[in-house]
């Protein structure tokens, strides 16, 4: 198949480690991690449509893993999950429809503009948001406090229409359907462009349900998992999956995402939100650099010349930056937090009966 990259030592220790980071990602903050796994994979020349196709072959079995492990501590809504996963599956089916059209008209570098802008325009919108959260969070003090639902969640769960109110215990409340279809649809047409549902289903979960950062991200991995599966399917069926590639950075996610889920019992909730804004930020900058070479591939702008391979370069390197500040951003949560954790239980231990 046209467009599959050539496969040696060092690309398979990098797409190894790039996976490990990725699922380490994935098991923090629920969003699959595909968003720094798709860019990732395209810096390293694979075309946009293969990188989505066979980050999504990966993302199911990762997601189930990643589920099973955190609806040990409590933090899985199943049936949310499931509701909207199967909801999800249609938006994936389209979304990956649209791809493929979107390739056979343009090539590759059609794929990898289209890809690389929709990172861009979405990456900038909800990664900003969630920053600014964050940081509110941090500036008022409210870091330790528990997560209470907004005033636009409290609206949505005043809405009762018969006939499709159903009781979720993530939020011990009753929510319509006809709120979380078009949620999950649009968490499966975004999954389907970019490889990336969550930056749609975990936000709309926390500020549209009112549902906690930490049950919306273990959440998210059970909706990743149901549309995955149906999305692996549609890609595989027109040739788009690179299996080699989805097996080398599933071996690598699946080791991230067990210390990415045990984390999230250790940290403040709002870190969560940190380690997700940041990394978006960093991933939005990495494919704006590119999203030029793209548009002179296809015409759209004059000829760059050797600029091009300086803008990949530029590119590639601030991913890797992205990669490492995430990483590191988790890692050091992880460590303060079981210190703190254990600080604590040594001083329960310590008290009076």
């Amino acid at each position: 198949m046209s467009g599959f990259i050539v496969l040696d030592p060092l690309a398979i220790a990098e797409l190894f480690v790039v996976g490990f980071i990725g699922g380490l990602v994935s098991g923090f903050i629920g969003s699959g991690g595909a968003f720094v796994l798709t860019p990732a994979m395209m810096s390293m020349g694979v075309p946009g449509i293969v990188a989505v196709a066979s980050n999504i072959c990966h993302k199911f079995p990762k997601a189930l893993v990643g589920a099973m492990k955190r609806a040990k501590f409590g933090q899985v809504d199943v049936k949310l999950g499931v509701i909207m996963g199967l909801s999800a599956e249609f938006g994936m089916l389209l979304g990956a429809q649209i791809q493929q059209e979107i390739k056979e008209a343009f090539g590759d570098a059609g794929s990898n503009l289209y890809v690389s802008a929709a990172f861009v325009i979405v990456l900038g919108v909800v990664g900003g948001f969630v920053l600014r959260d964050a940081w509110r969070l941090h500036r008022t003090g409210r870091t330790d406090q528990q997560e209470t639902a907004g005033r636009l969640a409290l609206w949505v769960r005043s809405i009762h229409i018969p006939g499709t109110m159903v009781y979720f215990k993530s939020i011990d409340a009753k929510i319509s359907v006809l709120v979380t279809i078009p949620i999950g649809f649009a968490t499966g047409l975004l999954a389907a462009t970019i490889a990336v549902g969550g930056f749609i289903g975990v936000p709309a979960m926390i500020y549209v349900m009112g549902i906690s950062s930490l049950m919306a991200s273990a959440t998210e991995l059970v909706i990743a998992f149901v549309m995955g599966l149906g999305g692996t399917i549609k890609f595989a069926w027109e040739g788009f999956v690179d299996v080699r590639l989805a097996m080398i950075i599933l071996a690598g996610s699946l080791f991230g995402i067990q210390i990415g889920a045990i984390g999230t019992t250790y940290v403040k909730p709002y870190m969560v939100k940190v380690v997700m804004g940041v990394i978006m930020i960093m991933v939005l900058v990495s494919r704006l650099f590119v999203v030029p070479v793209y548009m002179a591939d296809l015409g759209l702008i004059g000829s760059l010349g050797a600029a091009a391979a300086v803008l990949n370069r530029i590119s590639y390197w601030v991913m890797i930056l992205a990669l490492v500040v995430g990483a590191g951003i988790i890692g050091k949560s992880l460590w303060f937090g079981m210190r703190e954790h254990a600080r604590e239980q040594a001083l329960k231990q310590a008290a009076p009966a």
